[in-house]
């Protein structure tokens, strides 16, 4: 189940965070965050007060998180989208994390699927997304599900810099 986050929620986001981190730091996955910079509990916690973090529940136990809403990165200002559409259609996933314990079970699938069910709801038809170049695993699973890469751009992201951020986008009708 995939919900709106509540406050009790914040605890295992964080410790998601570190699983994130941790795996990281033993090279069993490359993300390109950096421990103590992003994300952290800080991240969780603005997105909270914003009313636009999602947890990935089941069992009891939050497995994965995500950010979604219409706040575009301000280098995606200028960014040559294939679809060029009015800042109220685009919506935005941002700092999607699966428990590494999980990965490769459907889960980020499931949090995908919700994102665009969700974007459809909020009248959204254009999806974007970044992540870092070097993080294969999620622009691999990003490509699988028709997001496509429409630019690679250099910047300071979240306060890592040096970072080559590939942006995806995808558009998207409601088949209802």
């Amino acid at each position: 189940m995939i919900r709106k986050a509540e406050i009790k929620d914040l605890e295992a986001v964080d410790c998601l965070y570190r699983e994130i981190h941790d795996a990281e730091s033993a090279g069993l996955i490359t993300t390109g965050w950096i421990r103590e910079i992003y994300p952290v509990m800080a991240t969780a916690e603005a997105a909270l007060e914003r009313g636009d973090l999602f947890v990935l529940e089941e069992d009891g136990r939050i497995l994965g998180s995500g950010i979604i809403n219409q706040l575009q990165v301000d280098v995606y200002k200028g960014a040559p989208w294939k679809h060029q559409m009015p800042d109220e259609q685009v919506c935005v996933l941002h700092t999607l994390v699966i428990s590494p314990a999980v990965q490769g079970k459907g889960y980020g699938r499931e949090f995908i699927r919700f994102y665009e069910a969700y974007a459809l709801q909020q009248g959204c038809t254009e999806l974007r997304i970044d992540t870092n170049e070097r993080n294969q695993a999620a622009r691999a699973m990003y490509g699988k599900y028709g997001y496509q890469e429409i630019d690679i751009v250099p910047t300071t992201f979240n306060g890592i810099a040096g970072v080559n951020l590939v942006l995806l986008e995808k558009q998207i009708r409601d088949e209802a």
